[in-house]
């Protein structure tokens, strides 16, 4: 006779859901609403760890950042109500950025539905827009299949939040229900005949360009990719704020498209005769605002390649659209056999870019050309750095040079504070390297209470704060609009080293050029998480932008 199954709560059903999915990594805020799924956590031990973070906010952007960095599904794990309100600005990352997030919410009884209860919302219409997928799971019995759907939901064509809110009587309610083996991953792959039409068109190309983009890569398909690059000698650049898809020491860089690229690569773009996009989404922001490209028939040949058969011919219609994996697209084309090498134009276009790296002394009490020069000499190639948004990331997202395979995460969305929690998902993902924020002042304290996070967990970012005391990006926006006409940009800032010794972490405070080289290696070297409090004065609003220019 077969034995019942065990009698379990929906909350420990849900955490062996997650486990069995390859979970071992949560971050949220508790709430009263999944104190049955918290309580099954704990008896996970080191098997499942659950990171309490300082604000919803920061737990999802932590989420969505591990998703960037690992390629897997970040779990975010929240309360309902103002809970899941805060979650959302990490869930519009998620989604702009096609990374695979999924977003757990405690609900109010299934019992109290529909009473605009305490702190009620309706998840399908409040996050419908946001997330791939939403839904409510009223049985216990059907956890296993809700959580398997929301893997594969995330993570299949074009990669992106769901969320399941989980009412708190469910969670707490019993039930006997099996458990579900894992989702199995179910990637397209190229058609032979498309990869050889590639190889035909890059024949006859003068001025290729190879476009790497999108999330969920493996470490084979980026190897891939390079392989790809180098057989043919391609100039390869990434999407916006896709740092981490190729090192950019290596010969064939010639840097980021789209905002913060300019004037090159997208210069080069602009006159390439064959663009493959690999992964890439062609959006308004690598186009740089469609520029780049006529829409919505560009005048290069363009193969397009990616996982969401919606994005291809979205904005730009492509000469060869192909509905594959990233991945697999780029093992198929590191095998295409070599008919010619680009080697003169890629040439030239790498002295273009390496030309364009080199940042002049800028004005101010701290040059921070000089700071980048530091940190590309010393931090090693294993390093993350993660940006935020405003123009205090233009210095990383242009001036550093990313070396580590999704060794970045910056918000595709342009959402302030990400940088913070980002810093700290990296400390988790790869304890033994190096994870560097930079990012300035304002986007600093959107999240910068997540240091007594770092703290807690004993882990080791250091966060760069670049101080001139505003909104820089909209204060530039406001001088060259409204010319003389300063208003709600300046901000007062606390002292950021003895914020930082309040926490229990490291501070620093750089108010000249020479004292930065000295303070890395003292925060590098702190066993702690560190703050570099850059004082780069007012007049500063990021690489070759002064407020001085609009006078």
């Amino acid at each position: 006779m077969k034995q019942a199954a065990m009698e379990r709560t929906g909350g420990q059903v849900l955490v062996e859901a997650l486990k069995i999915n390859g979970v071992e990594v949560i971050f949220g805020v508790p709430g009263e609403s999944y104190l049955a799924a918290l309580d099954a956590i704990r008896d996970q031990g080191n098997a499942l760890r659950y990171f309490t973070m300082r604000h919803e906010g920061g737990a999802s952007f932590a989420a969505t950042a591990y998703a960037m960095l690992t390629g897997k599904p970040g779990i975010c794990m929240v309360t309902r109500g103002p809970g899941a309100t805060n979650a959302t600005i990490g869930v519009h990352t998620a989604h702009q950025a096609s990374a695979p997030m999924i977003l757990l919410i405690g609900q109010t009884k299934t019992t109290s539905r529909d009473r605009e209860v305490f702190q009620e919302i309706d998840y399908r219409r409040f996050l419908g827009h946001i997330v791939k997928w939403v839904a409510e799971v009223e049985d216990a019995a059907r956890l296993p299949e809700y959580i398997n759907r929301a893997f594969k939901v995330a993570t299949s064509g074009r990669p992106g939040p769901v969320a399941l809110a989980l009412p708190e009587d469910m969670l707490f309610s019993l039930t006997q229900t099996p458990d579900l083996p894992a989702v199995k991953a179910t990637p397209a792959s190229p058609a032979p005949a498309d990869i050889a039409q590639v190889g035909a068109m890059l024949a006859t190309a003068e001025r290729p360009l190879l476009l790497l983009g999108g999330t969920c890569w493996t470490a084979e398909g980026a190897a891939a990719a390079r392989r790809f690059a180098e057989s043919h000698d391609l100039p390869v650049a990434v999407g916006f704020r896709r740092q981490g898809l190729f090192a950019h020491d290596h010969d064939n860089f010639i840097g980021t498209l789209g905002s913060g690229g300019q004037p090159f690569p997208n210069a080069y773009a602009q006159e390439a005769d064959l663009v493959i996009a690999l992964g890439a989404r062609l959006n308004e922001s690598t186009t740089l605002r469609f520029s780049l490209f006529t829409p919505p028939m560009p005048a290069c040949r363009l193969v397009h390649i990616h996982p969401g058969a919606e994005e291809l011919g979205r904005f730009f219609q492509p000469e060869l659209p192909i509905l594959a994996d990233p991945n697999l697209a780029a093992l198929a084309l590191a095998e295409l056999p070599v008919t010619r090498r680009h080697s003169p134009i890629r040439a030239e276009a790498r002295a273009r870019y390496r030309a364009r790296m080199a940042l002049p002394p800028q004005p101010g009490p701290v040059d921070m050309a000089e700071v980048m020069r530091v940190l590309n000499a010393r931090l090693p190639p294993e390093a993350t750095v993660t940006t935020g948004a405003g123009n205090a990331s233009d210095w990383p997202n242009i001036y550093y040079c990313y070396r580590q395979f999704l060794g970045a995460a910056a918000p595709i969305n342009g959402a302030m504070g990400m940088g913070v929690p980002a810093a700290i998902a990296a400390s988790i993902v790869r304890p033994s390297a190096p994870a560097v924020s930079i990012g300035g002042d304002g986007d600093f304290l959107m999240t910068g209470q997540e240091l007594a996070t770092a703290v807690k967990y004993g882990l080791t970012p250091i966060f760069i704060i670049v101080d001139n005391g505003m909104y820089g990006t909209i204060r530039g926006n406001q001088e060259n609009r409204y010319p003389g006409r300063v208003s709600a940009t300046t901000l007062t800032n606390p002292d950021f080293t003895a914020l930082a010794l309040s926490y229990g972490a490291h501070g620093e405070r750089v108010s000249q050029t020479a004292d930065f080289a000295p303070a890395l290696e003292r925060a590098l070297g702190a066993g702690m998480a560190a703050v570099i409090h850059i004082l780069v004065g007012p007049d500063n609003l990021g690489p070759n932008h002064q407020v001085s220019q609009y006078g």
